[in-house]
Parts: C-alpha cells; structure tokens; sequence
C-alpha cells in the first residue's frame, strides 16, 4: 500500500475553521485523512454494505456509563446529519436547540457492559463526554441551511471548554470504512479503535500511564507548558499559538536554518510522482522535477497548522511535496538530512526546537502512532486504518 501522504489530499485547510463561534464544518472533510480518497489504488470497490455495527467499551474506570455520552455527528451527501439511538440519520434542524440553546444529540451507553449501536453511511465524528453532556448548536450556514457548531476544547469562551471530552472520525461509505484517532486540535480522553473485516486492525491505544506521562512531558518543556489545561486535555500548539499561549516565532530559528541551508544544497523529496528537487531561489523553495512547484518560507502558525505556505492541494504534485515538508518541519528532520520523507522515527523529534506536543502524544501510544499535527500520516505514523470490507467498529475508552 501506498504512503498515505503519496494520494490524494482531500483535507488540511478546513480542519482550523471547527473553533467555537466558527459553524462546525461536517467533521471528516477536515480530518480523516484520506477516507473521502477512497481505496489506495483510486479503484472504487462495493464491498462493504449497510450499517455497521460499532461498539462502544467504557474502561475508564472512573466514569459509569451513566456518566459517558455518545455523539456521531458528520455529514451525508453534503447536508449535515447526526446518528440516532436507532442507528438511522436525521438531518440538523434549528428547532432541535432546547430552551438552553443547545441541542441535545447524546446517545446514552448501556447501563452495563458493552454498547452496541450501528453506523449508516455517512462522515463523521464520534465524540465522547464524560461526566456533562456537550453542547452542540444547530445555526444557519452562510446559505441558510442548518449546520451544527463543534467543540473547541482550545476556545475558554467556548461552552464545552470545562467538559472533559474528545473524539475519532471516520468515512464509512461503499468503498469502506477509513477511521482514526485524532489529538490533531488536542488530546484529553485516550481512545483506541478495533476495526475487523478483510483484516484484524487496532490503532490509538494510549499504553498504561501514557496520557500522564504526555501531560507532565508538555508541562516540562517552557514553551509547551501553557497548553496544558489542567488535568482537561493538552491543547496543540497552532491553537495555542492562536489563543497567545504560544509563541508565533517558535518555529523561526529552525524555518530560517533550513532556508540557509537549502540556498545552497539541493533538497529531494519524493512521492508517487517522483522525485522532486529544490533549492532556495530568492525567498522560494522551488523544486523541478515531475512538475515545478515551489513554497514561500513558512511562518510558525504555517509548519503546526500545516496550512498557509504549506497548504497542499489535492494536485498529486505541490500537495504531496507540501505534505513532506510539513512533517519534517513539525519533526525537526528537514536541516539534518536532505532525502525527504525521513521514516525512521529514531530520528524525529531530536533538539530542543521540534514539535514537543506531537513528540508527547506519539510516546503517549503503544504503537507510536498518533494523529499530533495534520501532515502525521506522512510515512503512516497516525493512527488511521482502513479495510474495504468492515464487519465491525469498537471504539474503546481507556483509564485516564
């Protein structure tokens, strides 16, 4: 199979506008990477069909299940839909804000044990609370059509801003389901997902003590420690950096020595189309090769957003080459070796100056996958599985 970071990209940009007073964004078209691309090959396969059944498993161990409150919540068909107790879809209405202004869209666990609940076509989130239910509300788009604000965990003004929560996404459709974890806004409840069908697939389980360890080892680097809430969540930097609790110059010193450095070394970086190679030609880094495509030197808010001069367009040229870049920067690889994508991740997150937060969240795991910035599935290091023939989907909630 291919690196996923070698397709085609069909997100990035979206996945910064879900902030509290921004209109809630149907979810996967921000974050699941690669589920609305389809199977790897580009080919369209029908084997998955109907609903499938997805399990939720409270370990927490903290919180009954009377205290844990579900929600899928995405899109179909371009309209924004939310899931049911019964598993069917109902669209996002205005009348369903209650007399708080909110929705209430929880789906309630089991008293006991196991619960199973099912899963229609659609894009998504599935977002877990605990202790309070979220408050979701129903407002109209810029065309007048209902649309469904998201948390924003990052946001103090945002009312789930104290409630202890967190989500995965996925794409289930006829090609199949493409799901992952996620901590690319931010990490709080730990979460793993068992995916069966073709194949036996387990991704995000945070090892025991991980989420601890993660917390202490962002509180303990200076710069970092501003994004730890407490005992809530980890806010990722680019949100941080957003809300002044990080520095916007963070990431300059390293950007400026790559940008020497390349002035007068050439820098290759390979994809599906081949081998690109750059050099610094005024404030560009233009590369020739399959196509000619070349970046502006990027800001602090462009590496951890992965966005701006680092945006990737679904081209399967400047986006991939874009996506490369990315997750060198936000791993600290691109200055010391100049064969991009690097993929042994002995050498990631080397120095003082790298991306301490995603550092944090991929030890957090004990698998070392993790989604901690939107280019991590360069070199399949996030925590995204797939299969074109599903028979089910266990999201299990794990101790904090």
């Amino acid at each position: 199979m291919s690196p996923r970071h070698q397709r085609n990209l069909t997100r990035r940009k979206v996945l910064f506008g879900l902030g509290g007073a921004a209109v809630g964004i149907p979810a996967i078209a921000a974050v699941a990477p690669y589920a609305l691309a389809g199977p790897a090959d580009g080919k369209a396969k029908t084997t998955a069909g109907g609903a499938l059944p997805l399990t939720i498993v409270n370990n927490t161990g903290e919180y009954a299940n009377a205290n844990v409150h579900v929600y899928i919540v995405g899109n179909q068909d371009g309209k924004q839909v939310r899931v049911t107790p019964d598993g069917t879809l109902a669209p996002i209405s205005l009348s369903d804000n209650g007399a708080d202004g909110f929705t209430d869209y929880a789906l309630s666990l089991a008293s006991g044990g196991e619960t199973r609940l099912s899963l229609p076509y659609m894009s998504g989130r599935i977002y877990v609370a605990l202790g309070e239910k979220l408050k979701f509300k129903a407002v109209a788009d810029g065309n007048g059509n209902a649309a469904l604000q998201y948390p924003a965990g990052w946001v103090t003004s945002d009312p789930n801003y104290k409630v202890l929560h967190d989500c995965a996404e996925f794409t289930y459709n006829a090609s199949g389901m493409f799901c992952n974890t996620t901590m690319v806004d931010m990490f709080s409840v730990p979460m793993s997902i068992r995916l069966t069908g073709d194949k036996d697939q387990t991704t995000g389980t945070v090892r025991s003590g991980g989420r601890a360890a993660a917390f202490a080892a962002v509180k303990q680097v200076e710069e970092f420690s501003k994004l730890v809430v407490d005992d809530t969540r980890i806010i990722a930097p680019g949100h941080g950096l957003d809300a002044g609790l990080f520095a916007k110059d963070y990431f300059a010193p390293y950007i400026d020595q790559a940008w020497s450095l390349y002035t007068g070394k050439d820098l290759k970086v390979t994809t599906n189309a081949g081998t690109f190679t750059g050099r610094v030609r005024g404030e560009q880094l233009t590369f020739g090769g399959p196509a000619s495509v070349s970046f502006a030197k990027p800001s602090t808010r462009d590496v951890l957003f992965c966005d701006g001069a680092l945006a990737a367009p679904n081209d399967g040229t400047t986006g991939p080459v874009a996506a490369v870049l990315g997750a060198a920067f936000n791993r600290s690889t691109l200055v010391g070796t100049a064969a991009q994508p690097t993929t042994s991740a002995a050498d990631f997150y080397r120095g003082d100056l790298t991306n301490h937060y995603a550092k944090a969240v991929h030890a957090a795991t004990e698998d070392g996958k993790a989604y901690g910035f939107a280019f991590d599935d360069v070199a399949d290091f996030a925590s995204y599985i797939q299969d074109t023939a599903p028979t089910g989907i266990r999201l299990t909630l794990t101790g904090l």
